[in-house]
């Protein structure tokens, strides 16, 4: 019997997705769990997995098409179904009106073509080729997302290789294309003839435009949605505290220092992660969330970390922080930063999480204060750690010092039980060995 695949909710609240990139053709046979398609939604790329073995009988969907959450996306088949099986299988679904059947996704939509008309079937599956260099008759399948990047890039498709079926260029190609690139000075030169000419002061009088407008992403409306409504429905208050960071300066050294040569080095943030997620065990009470007619206290240190990426932040979770240690975080976190630098990072790994960290401290940023993701009741904004005079028993002193700014949902956390995490995440900072216990 064939069995129609849906469009999964990867997002609670999303009503829609996009298929980014179909990862099998028709005719694939799969098996349970495997990987068939890249969906992105507000907040990463996700591969979908198949829940049953079959045969891919039908693409219902072109890449790059958003659908309703439940619609149907794909049919699978057993041997002996044939396209009767199909349409019964799509009809009883209630997806005929949404099917493409007339315009079906082709069996082999990557496999390279001659051109022969000014409209191949390829630019029907919503391809669209780009000529080789050596020659005018052949060309490159890449998805429409990869295509769009590189456009915006200045990069030739057809000077990359794809990784996806049938060399089939996706996204991450051309993503790794550019970091590979990205200090070339060919690149460079080329980048700065697709800038556009500084205005002059007569161009402006005669009403040129000087602006370019920039379609908003799906996770740019996320963000967009989701701090508005943060920062106009959740009472923020802020406590700050400058905490000396030489002593975990001086640890740090000396792990990195008897490190093995194949392990990744501690960093500061993986630090500064560890004292968070003591303190939150020193203090309970601050590890908690709104439910609207509850507050939820947990048993475990769950964290969300901020990453920035070329699309915006993502904010894994570290889970289980308080019994992680440092060399396991570290393992962590290099897994996630390099996961998020290609779109890669999964739905599930962005769900829940008790608490937030984001550090702009890399940036040179000084002090700053950040927006709580609900309904999580604080998240810990940390600075850069700068030289800085001091006094300690009325003598003037130079320290290395960070300072680090909390905001919480006063429905939650109390101004006196904030101010005793700064002074636990203070408490370990300045004695370091502490975190490591």
């Amino acid at each position: 019997m064939a069995t129609i695949i849906t469009m999964p909710a990867v997002v609670a609240d999303a009503t829609e997705a996009a298929l980014q990139d179909w990862l099998v053709k028709i005719g694939d046979t799969i098996a349970a769990g495997q990987p068939i398609a890249e969906i992105e939604t507000e907040k990463a790329t996700v591969e979908l997995q198949a829940e049953f073995p079959g045969t891919v009988g039908r693409l219902l969907i072109r890449p790059g098409t958003s659908v309703g959450v439940g619609e149907p996306i794909a049919v699978l088949v057993e041997a002996g179904e044939d396209e009767a099986s199909i349409d019964k299988q799509i009809a009883s679904a209630g997806g005929a009106s949404h099917s493409l059947a007339e315009h079906p996704v082709p069996e082999d939509t990557e496999a390279p073509t001659t051109r022969r008309d000014t409209r191949p079937a390829a630019l029907d599956a919503g391809l669209e080729p780009s000529s080789h260099a050596q020659g005018r008759d052949s060309r490159v399948f890449g998805s429409p997302l990869a295509r769009k990047l590189a456009k915006e890039l200045g990069l030739d498709l057809s000077s990359l290789t794809g990784s996806g079926p049938n060399s089939r260029i996706l996204r991450r190609d051309v993503e790794a294309a550019r970091r590979k690139h990205a200090a070339s000075p060919e690149r460079v030169s080329k980048a700065e003839e697709l800038l556009p000419a500084a205005p002059t002061a007569a161009s402006l009088t005669a009403g040129v435009q000087n602006f370019q407008d920039e379609p908003l992403s799906g996770m740019r409306k996320a963000i967009a949605r989701r701090l508005t409504e943060s920062k106009s429905t959740v009472p923020h208050f802020y406590v700050s505290i400058d905490v000396e960071m030489d002593a975990l300066l001086a640890l740090r050294k000396e792990i990195n220092q008897g490190a093995l040569p194949s392990n990744r080095k501690a960093t500061v943030n993986d630090l500064v992660l560890k004292a968070l997620g003591g303190a939150l065990v020193d203090v309970p009470a601050a590890n908690a969330s709104w439910q609207g007619d509850a507050i939820r206290h947990y048993s475990t240190v769950d964290v969300s970390v901020a990453i920035a990426t070329t699309d915006g932040l993502l904010t894994p979770v570290v889970r289980g922080l308080e019994n992680l240690s440092l060399s396991s975080l570290g393992r962590t976190m290099g897994d996630y930063k390099e996961r998020a630098a290609a779109n890669r990072i999964r739905q599930q790994e962005l769900d829940g999480g008790s608490f937030s960290l984001t550090n702009l401290g890399m940036y040179g940023t000084r002090e700053f204060s950040a927006i709580l993701n609900p309904p999580q009741a604080g998240i810990l904004a940390v600075g850069a750690a700068e030289q800085r005079p001091v006094v300690r028993d009325g003598q003037l002193a130079v320290a290395t010092v960070m300072s680090c700014t909390l905001s919480a949902d006063h429905r939650v956390i109390d101004g006196a039980v904030a101010a005793q995490l700064l002074a636990a995440f203070k408490a370990r900072i300045e004695n370091p060995l502490s975190i490591l216990l």
